[in-house]
């Protein structure tokens, strides 16, 4: 009996460690000409298990002990079948032929349609169909990323580009080269969800990787493609419902493969700067599925930053429908001088097509990145890397992995902060300095000396200066505390406060902050101009748009996500305000007819009190709600995402009367409700904000506790979809009811790129409107148009009180 059970416990043990044991199966891919086929698919027949090859041709990938037939295939060559017996690790070199597609004799005239054309009409009609056909899956998705310069200039600011992006004496390397594992899950329409297994990046050890699944989706069944990411309007897809008015089409031949006709399909824009695709398809008969793509988009489709983009995608059949096996987003470009290539490459497998997803699933969280991910060492991924390293690769790892190393012990890194801490003039009054002490996760952070000194006409000449202190503590918390000091040489007037802020969850985005002291403010809360910019036109044009006031204050508030997408905040204010008046009227130039203004914005020519000296406590409340909220878990936060949704803003604001010996007795609440880039496909996307507000009680009301409005008199001023053109900064402010809107649709290069010349400067056309109705200001509106380049803009608008005209004009702006 006994030896029975120990033969029976022999047999389990071998039987168990046989199906564990895992071998290599590798190879090189070439073409009859002996040349590497770069990303061929290697997969095992009748499953959703493979690889793909690397760059090189070359494939490698892990697999049980037993009998295998596999399938080598790649884009315009016949796939190849082998029997395998993988008892050890086996090497399989394969060649595939050129596949022959051929043309069936047809005699096409002059005025003939090419047969594509019918083969088109008839995978338009079932686009969505197929669009539809997955419900909803999980995969295992392997990415590989890799950024290569191929050319630079010797120098750039006088810096040797060589030695400040580490590359080859010809000016070329690698950039950027990084890989991770997932387990990606969708469901229809648009669910996503991913969680990060491993991530691996050259020469950053403790970083992860940027690679995310969902951003190498790609669906050509989709009307329009790859919106907001290399276009804002996006590219056409060559089988979209309206295909016909932007590709013309060519029957390359057909051939058959497994015993199904598919059609070589040859996709060529009709107009030549038309966001439309080029390059080959491949269509099955009768389902009319696509079964291959071999597209591309050049810079004259207007993609940004890059020259050219090659999107290759192979498909398995699984079931009734076909699913990637991988995709491949090859790129080139010339910036400044910078040339530069690379691909992004996607292995998809161990697709499960009816996963039973558990209720809660899709929470909004689109990617998890776990702590451990980038902690895997090298035998896991020699065992679990679906595409072998190039030569250049590995070299590339060794090389930045040792100088990592390197990077991190004490020596190095005591010379590199004595290095960063040593104080220069120059870069403190540009750029502001910082004082690093790596041993106690604290630093200092002085300001930059050109912010800090400025003019105006309540304070003179006058310098404001700050240090924020940062101290880190585990689990990515930290604190910060920041003094900060103000003196008016004019009216002689000192003011200084602190403020201290304590993040204490950051995945919850949970902070508590404290401040008290003495300060300088604007008269209306949302700012109207920056110090220096009201410095330049107080000196040089005699303008003084910055009206301000003194306050001394002590605040403390809270703020943490409640839910997913929604956000709470309670802040309490003390304050006693104090109203201020000019005390220069110094420039550089007086201009004939010229005058400054007083500090008071109701009587421009007299100094006048806005308001007494009071005391204010207030308690403000405000809930922010972002309607289907996407965000990324890493170990240092929670990051949000762009939502398609809008977001709502309620808020409450309550003046308590009497307690501390506070003035103000009102109530106010705010309802805003806005969305950014609502795409309207090739028409380009818009924004908008609508918001109303109510003082429900308004019985002692002052001047800086009023609701006021973002308003503009400006020529140039920074971008804000909330900020009116023409409204003046202060007059319009109230402490009744109120209704404003702002709406702006970018055509997104609609009009422009169809100019010759003008087409290459890749402007967008914009247009908008405000609105703006309360009590003393009733259905005031703006109209404006013009044109943006990156984070320049030029605009030409109208303003009007009613029906009556009252303000017209030029405004540019910088900046996001």
């Amino acid at each position: 009996m006994k030896r029975t059970f120990l033969t029976l416990l022999f047999l389990t043990t071998v039987v168990t460690f046989s199906f564990a044991q895992q071998f290599k199966l590798s190879g090189n891919i070439k073409d009859a000409a002996g040349q590497p086929i770069s990303f061929a698919s290697v997969h095992i027949k009748n499953t959703t298990t493979g690889t793909s090859a690397n760059i090189d041709g070359f494939y490698s990938f892990s697999i049980h002990p037993g009998k295998y037939s596999v399938v080598y295939k790649a884009v315009g060559y016949k796939a190849k079948e082998k029997e395998l017996l993988i008892t050890g690790d086996v090497v399989q070199n394969i060649n595939l032929d050129p596949e022959v597609y051929t043309l069936q004799e047809v005699t096409i005239t002059n005025n003939a349609e090419d047969p594509a054309y019918e083969i088109i009409r008839q995978v338009i009609k079932k686009r969505e169909e197929h669009l539809k056909e997955l419900d909803a899956y999980t995969t295992n998705v392997y990415i590989k990323g890799v950024q290569k310069l191929v050319g630079a200039p010797k120098k750039v600011f006088g810096k040797d580009v060589q030695k400040v992006l580490d590359l080859d004496t010809n000016r070329k390397g690698i950039l950027y080269l990084s890989e991770s594992t997932s387990i990606f899950s969708f469901q229809r329409p648009d669910k996503i969800h991913e969680v990060m297994i491993s991530s691996k990046t050259a020469g950053q050890n403790n970083a992860f990787s940027f690679n995310k699944a969902s951003d190498l989706m790609i669906n050509f069944y989709e009307n329009i493609l790859l919106e907001d990411k290399l276009s804002a309007r996006g590219f056409v897809s060559p089988i979209s419902d309206n295909a016909l008015f932007y590709y013309r089409y060519k029957l390359l031949g057909e051939t058959i493969d497994n015993g199904t006709t598919v059609y070589k399909i040859q996709v060529i824009p009709r107009r030549k700067h038309d966001p439309a695709f080029e390059g080959v398809i491949y269509i099955k008969d009768k389902t009319w599925h696509l079964v291959n793509t071999d597209l591309y988009l050049t810079k004259n489709t207007g993609i940004n930053l890059l020259d050219t983009l090659n999107i290759a995608q192979q498909f398995l059949k699984t079931g009734d429908t076909y699913v990637p096996s991988n995709i491949n987003f090859r790129f080139n470009g010339n910036v400044l001088g910078f040339k530069f290539d690379g691909y992004y490459i996607a292995v998809y497998s161990n697709y499960n097509l009816r996963p039973e997803f558990p209720k809660g699933f899709f929470n909004g969280e689109i990617l998890n990145i776990p702590k451990a991910v980038n902690k895997k060492d090298s035998l896991f991924w020699l065992n679990n890397r679906p595409i072998p390293l190039t030569h250049e690769e590995r070299k590339d790892y060794l090389r930045k992995d040792s100088i990592a190393a390197l990077k991190t012990t004490k020596r190095y890194l005591d010379s590199v902060e004595r290095a960063n801490n040593k104080l220069s003039f120059i870069k403190l009054a540009v750029t502001g300095h910082t004082i690093n002490n790596r041993f106690a996760q604290k630093r200092y952070r002085l300001d930059p000396l050109y912010r800090s000194v400025f003019y105006n006409t309540v304070e003179g000449f006058a310098i404001k200066y700050g240090v924020t202190y940062t101290k880190k503590l585990e689990d990515n918390r930290y604190y910060s505390v920041r003094p900060e000091a103000r003196y008016g040489f004019s009216n002689k007037t000192f003011t200084g406060n602190i403020t201290a802020n304590y993040h204490y969850n950051p995945v919850k985005r949970a902070n508590i902050s404290i401040s008290a002291g003495s300060g300088i403010f604007d008269l209306n809360n949302f700012g109207t101009q920056r110090l220096l910019g009201n410095a330049v036109n107080s000196l040089l044009f005699e303008t003084n748009f910055l009206k301000l006031y003194k306050k001394n204050f002590a605040n403390i508030g809270t703020t943490r996500e409640v839910m997913n997408g929604l956000q709470a905040a309670i802040d309490v204010n003390y304050s006693r305000n104090f109203n201020l008046v000019n005390t220069t009227d110094f420039k550089i130039k007086d201009l004939k007819g010229e005058t400054f203004s007083s500090n008071n914005p109701f009587t421009p020519d007299i100094e006048t009190p806005l308001f007494p000296t009071y005391n204010a406590l207030t308690l403000v409340a405000s809930l922010n709600y972002t309607i289907g909220q996407r965000y990324i878990t890493r170990p240092d936060g929670k990051f949000y995402q762009p939502s398609k949704y809008p977001v709502i803003d309620l808020s409450y604001r309550k003046g308590i009367n009497k307690i501390l010996s506070s003035d103000v007795d009102y109530d106010l609440v705010a309802l805003e409700l806005s969305q950014t880039r609502i795409s309207s496909g090739l028409w380009g996307y818009s924004s908008f904000v609508v918001g109303t507000g109510k003082f429900l009680n308004n019985k002692k009301v002052f001047y800086p506790e009023a609701r006021h409005f973002r308003g503009n008199k400006s020529l140039i001023a920074p971008p804000n979809l909330r900020k009116f053109q023409f409204l003046d900064f202060y007059l319009f402010s109230t402490d009744r009811q109120y209704l404003e809107a702002h709406l702006e649709h970018n055509f997104s290069g609609l009009f422009s790129n169809k100019i010759p010349l003008i087409r290459k400067l890749k402007l967008e056309e914009i247009i908008g409107a405000s609105y703006l109705s309360q009590p003393i200001k009733r259905n005031y509106t703006e109209f404006y148009f013009g044109l943006q380049r990156l984070i320049f803009r030029a605009t030409y608008g109208f303003a009007y009180d009613g029906n009556k005209r009252v303000a017209h004009g030029v405004r540019f702006a910088y900046g996001f």
